[in-house]
């Protein structure tokens, strides 16, 4: 198969640009050639910009593309609109869980209501769409709807020909979120980690290349639909990740949980300063279904493979460099001085 990844080169997309070489396709990507020249050298590089030059895209056949970067709706319909769409097979969107609007609950699947934003709201962000660095955090809580809106273009340009994917939180080496990378550095510093809330707490991760992969297959399959793809059904607790960091760093990591009170008191961001951690009342986030993307083959390998996998990619950058999430040490080693009875 001839497939074009709009992206490819940061973090999934390099992802998926491995595992459809690793099936013996023909690969392009369609990006800005900010990141990752050279990576691949069997990868055809074509260079434009999604919302300005889209001219490398004209005139060529593709079996596949897999969108992995769409943030607004216009943008979805000008990379589409610039493809010869018929001679386009298959289109998957990269969406989020975000979609979902009003905190879903745990348990929905992919027909739970999505998040809509106003058309006043959509014209603003369609304005921010042609900044420089415009990435998911310039959106802020328009993001889910603008995914929602991106899938809804998508279909309507290839009607029975789009794959809409909403995954949960991605991981694994390259993460330039560093999300799940900060507990993985953190535990693996050792000494005494301040831990969010309740071990017992669900949260669900999916390995870039577990998502890639099926991704791929997915695509030559030719799969039309809406699937979640979050991580694996099996009960993956905060306590069970932080005791998987310490296992794989081989640290003597101690945990001091803290309460969610506290923590909210002191202005403690959830998510940016401690990853993966949200109000109770929002942490059904990590438990929407993916029953229907598991019955169609997506398959997940062991958390501490993914811990391991992050850990050495992690190693390799400067330890003294401060991560896009997490609590500073300082700020961490003042919360848990003063908090009231931390439980280990």
């Amino acid at each position: 198969m001839k497939i074009l990844i709009i992206g490819g080169t940061i973090f999934l997309g390099r992802r998926i640009v491995e595992a459809a070489l690793a099936r013996g396709h023909e690969v392009a990507t369609f990006s800005r050639g900010r990141h990752g020249a050279g990576i691949h050298p069997d990868v055809t590089a074509l260079k434009g910009d999604r919302n300005d030059d889209l001219s490398a895209l004209g005139g060529r056949h593709w079996d596949a593309v897999i969108d992995t970067c769409g943030y607004v709706p216009g943008s979805v319909r000008r990379v589409m609109d610039a493809l010869d769409r018929g001679s386009v097979a298959h289109y998957t969107f990269v969406s989020s869980v975000s979609v979902y609007a009003d905190r879903p609950a745990a348990g929905c699947d992919e027909g739970a209501p999505v998040a809509a934003i106003t058309p006043e709201q959509l014209k603003e962000a369609e304005a921010m769409a042609t900044g420089e660095r415009a990435t998911a955090r310039t959106y802020g809580a328009m993001y889910g709807a603008l995914k929602a809106l991106c899938e809804r273009a998508a279909e309507e340009r290839m009607p029975g020909k789009v794959l809409n994917v909403r995954p949960g939180l991605v991981v694994g080496a390259d993460d330039y979120t560093d999300r799940f990378t900060y507990w993985v550095r953190r535990v693996g510093h050792g000494g005494e980690v301040l831990a969010p809330g309740r071990p017992e707490r669900r949260v669900r991760v999916i390995d870039a290349r577990d998502l890639a992969e099926w991704l791929v297959r997915m695509a030559e399959a030719r799969t039309a639909g809406v699937f979640n793809a979050t991580g694996a059904e099996e009960v993956l607790t905060f306590g069970d990740m932080l005791d998987v960091c310490r296992t794989v760093s081989g640290r003597d990591t101690r945990f001091s949980w803290v309460g969610e009170k506290y923590l909210l008191d002191n202005g403690v961001q959830p998510w940016s300063e401690l990853p993966l951690w949200i109000a109770d009342a929002h942490n059904g986030i990590f438990e929407i279904r993916n029953d229907k993307a598991i019955a169609a083959g997506l398959t997940f390998r062991p958390i501490g493979d993914t811990v391991q996998n992050t850990l050495q990619w992690d190693r390799t950058r400067p330890q003294d460099q401060p991560l896009q999430a997490g609590l500073s040490r300082d700020r961490e080693q003042a919360l848990l001085k003063n908090a009231p009875h931390p439980s280990h």
